[in-house]
């Protein structure tokens, strides 16, 4: 039997589907696999099924010679040295479609706890010291018929501009390609990066994280957005330069954040924590029992399938399995 290594408890779906062909063993405790265990699993298995936040890196892809797949749990690979991998023949899979709704879902959540200050209203209530109604406490931001800003039109990024043609919004985005289905659903506007942080109430992101995305939105676009604008991240922490984001926020800059990922994850920038006008969340994007029940699943069968040898359809390097 194939041998598969899983950094972390993931859902019973995805187990028993991999226990059905492999030996497998998953790491024991409900957190973040140490260095040492990664590599201790690497070495031991022919496959791993990796965690968003474990360094795959050229170390870890060659530990005992005898890798031949990882299947990340996550749409984003950017935790994987997919280079170091094709030299080694390693196939590298990741999880999309799956968690689309879910994801774009989470980046409404969090445009509207921002936008209605939901999070410092919730605090205060529990504390106890509400006096009562008040005509300007909380006053947050309209969202019906404002401009949504939509920062990479790929699946995720083109669902969330779809689901705001109950708000009325005018959406428009910034994309290497131009977006049909986003332009045809909700007659989305594709615009220069700089347009759309001038002209957007709303800017939401959904790139992926690579060396030209990386810190995308710094002090100069804060500089351009409108005082009251609010940023929304649910792709990568660092597409956002988090030490200006703190800056712009305390400063006034923009009227608010809503971040789900980090630069520095899992921790996050100085003050960032201590600020009313951002809300963060604990990288959820993906957090509802469909979701996760089918990442699982699909990445169990994806690495099942480059197991045997077979590159099957969420393949990023399908060359390794090209023979001849």
């Amino acid at each position: 039997m194939k041998k598969v290594y899983v950094s972390r408890a993931i859902s019973d779906k995805g187990i028993e589907l991999l226990r059905r062909q492999c030996d497998v063993r998953v790491q024991a405790a409900d957190r973040p696999a140490t260095r040492e265990e990664l590599l201790e699993g690497a070495d031991w298995a022919d496959g791993l099924l990796s965690m968003l936040c474990d360094k795959i890196d050229e170390e870890v892809l060659s530990a005992g010679g005898g890798l031949k797949a990882v299947a990340n749990y996550a749409v984003g690979y950017d935790n994987i040295d997919l280079a170091a991998a094709g030299r080694l023949g390693v196939g590298v899979s990741n999880t999309p479609d799956v968690l689309t709704h879910a994801t774009a879902e989470m980046a409404w959540a969090l445009l509207f706890a921002v936008a209605r200050q939901v999070v410092p209203s919730d605090r205060l209530m529990r504390s106890g010291r509400w006096q009562g109604w008040a005509p300007m406490e909380f006053v947050g931001c309209d969202v019906t018929g404002k401009t949504l800003g939509i920062i990479g039109a790929g699946r995720i990024g083109t669902a969330m501009g779809l689901m705001s043609s109950g708000f009325g919004m005018k959406v428009i985005y910034w994309n290497r390609s131009a977006s049909p289905r986003l332009e045809e659903g909700v007659g989305a506007q594709r615009v220069e990066l700089d347009q759309l942080i001038e002209e957007s109430d709303f800017i939401s992101l959904h790139l992926p994280l690579n060396d030209t995305s990386r810190h995308l939105i710094g002090k100069p676009q804060f500089e351009a957005m409108k005082p009251t604008s609010c940023l929304i991240n649910t792709g990568r922490g660092a597409l956002i330069d988090e030490a200006a984001l703190v800056d712009a926020l305390r400063k006034g800059k923009i009227a608010g954040a809503g971040l789900d990922v980090y630069e520095f994850e899992p921790a996050m920038s100085k003050g960032l924590a201590d600020l009313d006008n951002v809300v963060i969340t604990t990288h959820t994007g993906s957090a509802t029992s469909g979701s996760r029940g089918d990442m699982a699943v699909m990445a169990a069968e994806n690495l099942i399938a480059m197991l045997d040898g077979r590159a099957g359809a969420q393949c990023l390097n399908a060359k390794v399995f090209r023979h001849g």
